[in-house]
C-alpha cells in the first residue's frame, strides 16, 4: 500500500492510496469542507492512474459518517481475511489475482492447477463482472479477477502460492 498527500493551494488538500489490489482512491478535501473521493484504475505502472471508474462528492456531515463506517467504529466484523465456506471439510473460496501476480497472463492448463494442488476452479468472474463456470484449461488469467475456488485446506493454500508466484 502505497500512500501520498499533497497540498492544493487555494483548494485544499489531496490524498493519493494506491491499495493492494492494485486499484487507486483519491482523496481531495476542499477548503470549503466538500471530499471529492475518485475512484481509479491501475495505470500501466503502479505509479500511474488509470481511468477514473467513480466519483463521489461528499459533504462534512456525510464524510464524517463514512470516515466512522469505514474505521470500524460502528462495527466491527468478525468476518475472515477470504471469503470461506467449510462443508465436510470441502472449503471454497473467492481469490482475487492481484495486478502484479505471476499466474496472470497464464492458463490454467499451463499452471496445470488441479495436479499440482488438488484444488478445483469452479468459476471466475472477471473485473468486468462478465462470468465464466467451470472454466477449462485454456482460461487465461487477468488482473482483478475474482477465482471461486475449492478444496481442502491445504490444496487451497498450495493454489494460493501457484496463483502468487506462478509455481510452488
Amino acid at each position: 500500500m502505497h500512500f501520498k498527500e499533497t497540498d492544493l493551494p487555494g483548494i485544499g488538500r489531496k490524498y493519493w492510496l494506491h491499495t493492494r489490489s492494485g486499484e487507486h482512491l483519491v482523496i481531495v478535501i476542499h477548503n470549503d469542507e466538500r471530499r471529492d473521493l475518485f475512484h481509479m484504475e491501475s495505470g500501466d505502472s503502479p505509479e500511474e492512474l488509470g481511468d477514473m471508474v467513480s466519483l463521489v462528492t461528499l459533504d462534512d456531515d456525510e464524510a464524517r459518517a463514512v470516515a466512522a463506517i469505514v474505521g470500524g467504529m460502528t462495527y466491527k466484523p468478525t468476518f475472515q481475511d477470504e471469503r470461506e465456506v467449510m462443508l465436510e471439510g470441502l472449503l471454497i473460496e473467492w481469490l482475487r489475482i492481484e495486478p502484479h501476480s505471476e499466474s496472470i497472463g497464464r492458463t490454467i492448463g499451463e499452471l496445470n492447477i488441479r495436479q499440482a494442488t488438488g484444488a478445483v476452479i469452479l468459476a471466475v468472474v472477471e473485473k468486468n463482472r462478465t462470468k465464466q463456470f467451470n472454466p477449462g484449461p485454456d482460461y487465461i488469467f487477468t488482473a482483478g479477477a475474482t477465482v471461486v475456488v475449492a478444496g481442502e485446506r491445504d490444496q487451497i493454500k498450495l493454489l494460493k502460492q501457484l496463483l502468487s508466484n506462478g509455481r510452488l
